[in-house]
């Protein structure tokens, strides 16, 4: 029996966790649930899983799980203070880190230090932190397995194969809904266009993120730091059918590649259930009615987010989490209709072009970059 730690227990990987949860209660139980402030869809779930404690972002949401979770006598806590202690709780064996963006950094490193393995969705820990993170892995001796369906894939592509013989890593994206839009109607797109995915079903912001492309260059940056790539090694591919979830090359030209249907049950739970693999019932793709796999080169003049992560990932240093920071305040703005789509890439650009890098920074460095980039990101929204 596997203990569970489910950081974003109400967001979209969260879940379909416990889902699988569900489906397998022999193998795992929840000790502990995590989420913001979502309380009506995370009371339901401390009556159906009664964790040991569960946890929100604020006091105010504590205090309205309490009452209606109060005949459950699961203890609610909250803060920084709550999400360490669900990250590092004693009886866990694997912390599901799917809490969305930068808040995901500081728990995942509290339970590295706590000695958990790690399912990580939260690409943002990554992004801004990853030569810290996967040091203090290393030396932890934690697993850190992807459930980002592209990571999965990957991970699974060189599964058994030397690493020195790997020449590429071929990530693959959909092109998000606004592939074959032109860019002259850019200025018209609307927050619930930009949510309609046409393949995924996400979350908010990481909708937004796949429909501008950023969440391709974060996940670009994700696998350098994962499977120790260099970022000249990674190549994108548009993919519009999701039915190839990636790829990796070799140096004697051979193609391996995940397939699958486009949904993140299978990648959560070979992350869960490691090495084994657990019989979900999942259905093949339908080849037959596929008919064909097409693939493309990412259009970076309709998708500039796309180049301003790979320029942000090879600088490195502070950059990476400037990028995100200024990316998550226009992506904010943008769904309250503060900000165009196409503004988005001009937010973030300018922020980095505003920041002195550090080149090897520190956890503290990394933390004050990204509080200073939202700052300036904000100061360019009307």
């Amino acid at each position: 029996m596997k203990s569970l730690s489910i950081m974003g227990s109400t967001g979209s990987i969260g879940a379909n966790a416990l889902k699988i949860v569900e489906m397998f209660p022999d193998r795992f139980c929840v000790k502990v649930l995590a989420a913001k402030n979502n309380v009506s869809v995370l009371a339901r779930q401390i009556q159906k899983f009664i964790p040991d404690f569960a946890v929100v972002f604020d006091e105010k949401s504590a205090d309205e799980l309490k009452r209606i979770t109060a005949d459950s006598g699961v203890e609610i806590l909250y803060g920084a203070d709550g999400y360490n202690a669900a990250a590092s709780y004693e009886p866990v064996d694997m912390v599901i880190a799917a809490m969305v963006g930068s808040a995901g950094l500081m728990p995942t490193l509290s339970a590295i230090d706590a000695g958990k393995n790690i399912a990580l969705a939260n690409k943002e820990t990554l992004v801004m932190a990853g030569n810290i993170v996967m040091k203090k892995a290393a030396e932890k001796n934690v697993k850190i397995l992807p459930i980002d369906s592209e990571h999965s894939a990957i991970f699974q592509c060189i599964a058994g194969h030397r690493r020195e013989d790997m020449d590429k890593v071929l990530l693959t994206a959909s092109g998000g809904p606004f592939l074959n839009l032109p860019l002259s109607e850019f200025d018209y797109i609307k927050p619930e266009d930009a949510m309609n995915h046409p393949t995924w079903e996400m979350g908010r912001k990481i909708s937004i993120d796949s429909a501008t492309l950023m969440n391709k260059g974060l996940e670009v940056m994700e696998a350098g730091h994962l499977f120790g790539v260099s970022l000249e090694d990674i190549e994108v591919i548009i993919h519009p059918q999701s039915v190839i979830h990636s790829m990796v090359s070799y140096k004697d030209g051979s193609v391996i590649a995940q397939m699958g249907i486009p949904d993140m049950k299978g990648a959560i739970a070979y992350a869960m259930s490691y090495p084994e693999r657990l019989p979900l019932g999942q259905p093949l793709p339908d080849f037959k009615s596929i008919g064909s796999l097409t693939f493309q080169k990412p259009d970076t003049g309709k998708f500039p987010c796309l180049d301003l992560a790979f320029s942000a990932g090879k600088t490195g240093g502070t950059l990476p989490s400037v990028l995100n920071a200024a990316n998550e305040v226009a992506v904010e703005a943008f769904l309250n209709k503060r900000l165009r789509f196409t503004d988005i890439p001009e937010v973030i650009r300018k922020t980095m072009e505003k920041h002195f890098v550090v080149a090897n920074p520190a956890l503290s460095d990394i933390l004050e970059a990204d509080l200073w980039a939202r700052k300036i990101a904000e100061e360019q929204i009307p």
